[in-house]
């Protein structure tokens, strides 16, 4: 049974990924749930769910062929944060980061409601506005962005969106290719560092990363016939629900 509930929390997540974003707080909170440590079901959700990022990445390779070439100078802070805050997650002690963890869960779920209203206010007011001095200021936000994706992870996608917006990229696809893209590299040094540490559970990794693979091609079908606005409504209460339990567990 935990093996069943593991691999419907991966489909459920790619599913919810490939949609509207958030999945990580499905996934993270199943792990919890099950009586996963915090900072061993984080670090597995992290190598769990790369896949489907790489899979965004493939799903969007038509329109990042047209994107500002310079965008591609953020994969640098994205890989030194993404380290920096897996080393980070390492070193905090289980007790300390059980303390955080309702507090970044809660963040995520208040990041991932205003994920569309943030889109369209910037789309709508900055999209074509000029902005020296851009490229400086967005690796020095990416740095930041990737080391709380490094170390928690939930919520990076509108954080970086938010962020391309500001820069006057308008192309929401082509944006969600660059997010894909940025988001393998803040995942996939993190995992890589989260493994050599030993901190995945295997067993729950090896069964999360197929459905995360399944739920983000086939399940996003299901997804777009029950609808976005059910979707991100299920991933709302569930990341309150989440937030509410952890913090009476202190």
């Amino acid at each position: 049974m935990h093996e069943l509930i593991v691999f419907g929390a991966g489909i459920i997540a790619g599913a919810i990924n490939s949609v509207a974003g958030g999945g990580t707080l499905v996934s993270f909170s199943t792990l919890i749930w099950l009586g996963v440590p915090s900072i061993t079901a984080n670090a597995t959700n992290t190598v769990s769910l790369w896949p489907g990022s790489l899979g965004g990445v493939w799903g969007y390779r038509r329109e990042m062929r047209g994107a500002d070439r310079r965008v591609y100078l953020l994969v640098a802070p994205s890989v030194i944060g993404g380290v920096a805050g897996a080393i980070l997650l390492h070193r905090t002690p289980t007790d300390v980061f059980d303390r955080l963890v309702p507090f970044l869960v809660l963040f995520a779920t208040c990041l991932f409601m205003v994920q569309e209203p943030l889109q369209r206010r910037f789309n709508l007011s900055m999209a074509h506005a000029a902005r020296p001095h851009w490229l400086s200021w967005a690796m020095l936000f990416q740095l930041v962005v990737a080391l709380y994706g490094g170390y928690f992870g939930a919520g990076i996608g509108i954080l970086m969106l938010a962020a391309l917006s500001v820069m006057g990229h308008s192309d929401i696809h082509q944006m969600n290719g660059v997010k894909n893209l940025l988001a393998v590299f803040i995942n996939g040094v993190a995992a890589t560092y989260l493994i050599w540490a030993g901190l995945v559970s295997w067993p729950d990794a090896l069964v999360m990363a197929p459905g995360a693979v399944i739920g983000g091609v086939a399940g996003a079908g299901v997804a777009r016939r029950i609808g976005r606005t059910a979707v991100r409504r299920v991933v709302i209460a569930i990341g309150f629900s989440m937030t509410i339990s952890l913090a009476l567990r202190l």
